[in-house]
């Protein structure tokens, strides 16, 4: 197993075990809103979100490559001519 792996694990075992610990119901206010909640539904729905957007944030960018336009302007690859003037001395 791996290490991301491993951690992953002792987080998820932690998490259940606090949110297990805080079963009883007790009042939140969101907004303007007062209503009771568990706090396992709610701690769990802040779990999950978090992970969500965890998920969203840590996705890797999709970036897209040129490598003919890298290597043409490396190169100049457009360029007829591309011989230095020891190279047309060396010729003729």
């Amino acid at each position: 197993m791996s290490f991301k792996t491993i951690v992953a694990i002792i987080i998820a075992v932690l998490l259940t075990v606090v949110i297990m610990q805080n079963r009883d119901e007790v009042p939140f206010t969101i907004l303007f809103t007062s209503m009771y909640a568990s706090k396992l539904v709610v701690m769990a729905g802040v779990a999950v979100f978090a992970f969500i957007l965890g998920l969203i944030v840590g996705r890797p960018k999709k970036q897209k490559y040129d490598i003919e336009q890298y290597h043409d302007t490396m190169y100049n690859k457009n360029k007829p001519d591309t011989l230095s003037d020891e190279d047309r001395d060396y010729i003729s």
